[in-house]
């Protein structure tokens, strides 16, 4: 590598203490919005892991830029498995102190990895916390635990906000592979070993429902039942 371009690249002088996963399938559209919340974090102790679950858009060569760019930005891409299983390869991968996630068409506000880091070092005895949505709509799903129920997405378990010390996640193997409600049947399974809280504030996640979301397309589902 020349000089010159050496100079170019940017990349964080920290050790990693936080790894984010991101999972993506053809989100090429909203990925430039999605990484560049990360790279304006407060803190800069962070790697990140983009696991594509088997895309054919222009995924590849979106994330590529950055990979060249930023040492602590990895890609690895496999067919598609889906939510639960891509997320356990970038668990696989991860090396923080702390793992956490975001989805592909969500963000970070700025002082995201700051603030969950700062709740995680005042309440020590805690392992995982989740919440802290900043939601821009009333977004309605189905109910994990009663199917004929809808519920708002600011009061189910939202695994893209998990976050929480490393060994919860490596002790627990992992998400289950289950159609609906993964991030459910995690935080059930947690609460049984680990000191787990949903936290309400800051609300630094940012919520963002893609065209091809699973919140629309159960909501589409429900409404179409509903008219059955």
């Amino acid at each position: 590598m020349n000089v010159q371009n050496q100079n170019k690249i940017q990349v964080s002088n920290n050790p990693a203490l936080v790894s984010i996963i991101i999972c993506t399938y053809n989100r090429a559209n909203y990925l430039n919005k999605c990484i560049s919340s990360i790279l304006a974090q407060t803190n800069q102790q962070w790697e990140l892991i983009i696991v594509d679950d088997g895309s054919d858009d222009h995924t590849f060569n979106i994330v590529n830029t950055y990979v060249e760019k930023y040492s602590n930005i990895r890609y690895v891409k496999h067919k598609n498995l889906k939510l639960a299983l891509s997320r356990n390869v970038g668990l696989l991968l991860a090396t923080g102190k702390y793992i956490t996630f975001l989805d592909s068409d969500d963000t970070y506000k700025e002082n995201h990895i700051e603030s969950r880091l700062d709740f995680m070092k005042k309440n020590s005895q805690v392992d995982l916390i989740y919440g802290g949505v900043d939601l821009h709509e009333e977004i309605f799903v189905t109910d994990y635990y009663k199917d004929s129920l809808l519920i708002n997405v600011k009061d189910c378990v939202l695994g893209s906000t998990f976050f929480g010390k490393r060994n919860v996640f490596i002790e627990l193997g992992g998400f289950e592979n289950l159609n609906y409600g993964e991030d459910t049947e995690f935080l059930e399974r947690a609460s049984k070993t680990f000191a787990t809280k949903k936290i309400t504030h800051p609300r630094t996640y940012v919520y963002t429902r893609a065209n091809d979301s699973i919140t629309i397309k159960k909501e589409l589902e429900k409404n179409h039942d509903t008219l059955i």
